[in-house]
C-alpha cells in the first residue's frame, strides 16, 4: 500500500500541534532551556561527553537563546515541535553534533521533568496565598477573640462563641490542608531525567547531578515510574480541591451571616454593590464571587485528575501537555479566591446589636443554665435539660436574662423545691459571656484556651513558611549552581 501523505496533516496540525506548540512558548521553554543546561553540563563531568565538544553545544545553545524570540515563532509544521525546533538550530549551527545533546535522554523523562517544575512554582505560590490567607486569619482571630456570635448548627441557632473562636476552626482546617498540599509539592520534588524512555539509559548518567542541578531534592528512582505514574499531577489536584471544598464552606456561612434576616456579619461600604433598581439593597457580592470560583476550582481539579482515569499506566499524552496547561486555571480561580478572602475577611465586622437579638430570641445559653443546675443544684444532666427545656418553650422568643419567674416555676414543677440560684446568680449563668467564659478546656472559646491554640497555630504557620524557603533556597541555589556550571563549560 503506497502512502504519499506528509506529516503532519493539517488538521491534526491545527487542532493538536499549533496548540501544543504555543502552550510549550507559554509554559515550558524556559525549564527546556534549564535541562538543556543541566544534561549538557552531566554529560561533560561524567565523560560521556569531553569538554571541546560541550563547549560547542553550550556555544550553540547560548547563541539560539540569544537570537530566538520565542514569543515570535509560528508553528509551521516543519519540525513536529519545539523540542525538535531547538535541536534542529543546534544541528544547523554545529552538523551532526547538534543531536549529542540528546546522548542519555527522551522527551519522556523531559517532559515529566519540566512539567514538575511548571507546577511547583504554581503550587509554591499559592502555598504562600494559603499563607498569607491563614496568617491574616490568626491576626483577625485575635482581634476577635471576645467578640461574641451566634454559633449554627443545622440551620438554627444553637450555642454563643466568639469570631475568633470560628475562626481558629477555620485556621485548623487551612493548616491541614496546607498540609496536604505541601505532602503533594514534596511529591512533586523528585526528578525523572535520566529514566530516558523508559529504563534509563547505557551511559553512566549522574542522575542524582541532574536533580541537583535543577533544583530537585532528589532522582525519582523508578525509571518506569518516572514516565509512567501521574500520582504528582492526581496528588496536587486532589489536595487543590480540598482546599476550596473546605473554604467553600465557610464562604457559604459568610453568606447566611450577612443576610438582612440573621445580619451578623457586617460587609463594608467598599466590599457591598448596591442594585440598579433598589437603592435599600447592600449586595454583598463578593462572596458570590468566592463561592463560584471556589466551586470552578474544584471542577477543575476534578477534571485533571479525572483525565488519568483508566488510563494506561506508561508515558501518554493524557497526562501530558494539553491536559497539564489546562490544569493551570485551577491555580488562576483558587488564587483569586484566596487574594479576595484575604483582604475579605479582615474587613468585615461582627454586628453586636444583632448577635445579642438573636442570642435572646433563640435563648442559645440554656446548655450553661442546665449545666448550672447539675454543678449548683446536684441535679442530674437529664434532669436539668428537661427544666431547661420547659423554660426554652415558656418564654416562646422572651429574652431568657428576663425569664427567672418562669425558670423557678418549672424548678419547682420538676423538683417539688424551689431553687438556691437567685436571680443574680440566674442572670449569670444565662450571659453569653459566662457561657463563652466557662468553655476554657482545650479548643474552646474561653480566652486562655483560645490564646493558647493561635499560638500553636502560628507555629504551624511559622514551619510552613521555613519549608517553603527551604525549597525556593534550594531552586535558586540550582539556578545558580547550573549557570556557573554552564558558563564554565563556555570558557573550557
Amino acid at each position: 500500500m503506497t502512502d504519499n501523505s506528509i506529516f503532519p496533516d493539517q488538521t491534526y496540525k491545527d487542532t493538536v500541534l499549533a496548540p501544543l506548540f504555543e502552550g510549550v512558548k507559554a509554559h515550558y521553554a524556559a525549564h527546556m532551556a534549564a535541562i538543556n543546561q543541566a544534561h549538557l553540563v552531566m554529560l561533560v563531568e561524567t565523560g560521556i561527553l569531553s569538554a571541546r565538544n560541550g563547549r560547542k553545544i553550550a556555544a550553540a545553545l547560548s547563541e539560539i537563546e540569544a537570537e530566538t524570540d520565542i514569543s515570535a515563532l509560528q508553528y509551521t509544521g516543519e519540525y513536529e515541535d519545539y523540542f525538535f525546533y531547538v535541536e534542529a538550530e543546534l544541528r544547523r549551527r554545529l552538523g551532526d553534533l547538534g543531536g549529542a545533546l540528546h546522548t542519555a535522554r527522551s522527551r519522556n523523562d523531559m517532559d515529566h521533568t519540566l512539567f514538575k517544575m511548571a507546577l511547583r512554582s504554581r503550587a509554591e505560590g499559592m502555598l504562600t496565598q494559603i499563607v498569607n490567607l491563614t496568617d491574616a486569619l490568626i491576626q483577625k482571630a485575635q482581634a476577635e477573640a471576645s467578640t461574641l456570635i451566634v454559633a449554627y448548627t443545622h440551620g438554627q441557632p444553637a450555642q454563643p462563641t466568639s469570631f475568633g473562636h470560628y475562626l481558629g476552626a477555620m485556621i485548623e482546617v487551612l493548616g491541614r490542608d496546607a498540609t496536604r498540599l505541601e505532602a503533594a509539592i514534596d511529591n512533586l520534588d523528585h526528578c525523572p531525567m535520566g529514566a530516558a524512555a523508559i529504563t534509563t539509559s547505557g551511559f553512566p548518567i549522574d542522575r542524582g547531578r541532574m536533580a541537583d542541578l535543577l533544583g530537585f531534592a532528589g532522582p525519582l528512582v523508578n525509571s518506569y515510574g518516572c514516565i509512567a505514574s501521574v500520582d504528582y499531577v492526581t496528588g496536587l489536584y486532589s489536595a487543590i480541591k480540598l482546599v476550596f471544598l473546605h473554604l467553600g464552606r465557610v464562604i457559604q456561612d459568610l453568606a447566611f451571616w450577612s443576610s438582612f434576616e440573621v445580619g451578623q456579619l457586617y460587609v463594608p461600604n467598599a466590599l457591598v454593590q448596591v442594585s440598579s433598581i433598589m437603592p435599600q439593597k447592600r449586595n454583598p457580592v463578593p462572596i458570590e464571587h468566592m463561592r463560584h470560583l471556589a466551586s470552578v476550582t474544584c471542577g477543575r481539579c476534578d477534571m485533571i485528575a479525572n483525565t488519568m482515569h483508566n488510563t494506561p499506566f506508561t508515558d501518554m499524552n493524557d497526562s501530558e501537555g494539553e491536559v497539564q496547561q489546562a490544569g493551570y486555571a485551577a491555580f488562576d480561580s483558587g488564587g483569586r479566591v484566596l487574594e479576595l478572602l484575604t483582604a475579605f475577611l479582615p474587613a468585615c465586622t461582627i454586628n453586636e446589636t444583632n448577635v445579642r437579638r438573636n442570642t435572646d430570641a433563640a435563648s442559645i445559653t440554656i446548655t450553661e443554665l442546665a449545666d448550672t443546675l447539675v454543678r449548683d443544684e446536684g441535679l442530674t444532666f437529664r434532669q436539668a435539660h428537661e427544666i431547661a427545656a420547659r423554660v426554652a418553650r415558656a418564654l416562646n422568643g422572651t429574652p431568657l436574662s428576663e425569664g427567672y419567674g418562669t425558670f423557678q416555676s418549672a424548678f419547682n414543677m420538676a423538683t417539688d423545691r424551689a431553687t438556691t440560684l437567685d436571680e443574680r446568680a440566674f442572670r449569670t449563668a444565662t450571659s453569653p459571656e459566662t457561657f463563652v467564659a466557662r468553655r476554657d478546656r482545650i479548643g474552646g472559646p474561653a480566652p486562655a484556651a483560645l490564646s493558647s491554640a493561635l499560638a500553636g497555630y502560628m507555629a504551624d504557620l511559622d514551619q510552613l513558611r521555613a519549608g517553603a524557603a527551604s525549597r525556593v533556597s534550594r531552586i535558586q541555589a540550582a539556578d545558580e549552581t547550573r549557570a556557573a556550571a554552564f558558563s564554565q563549560l563556555l570558557e573550557t
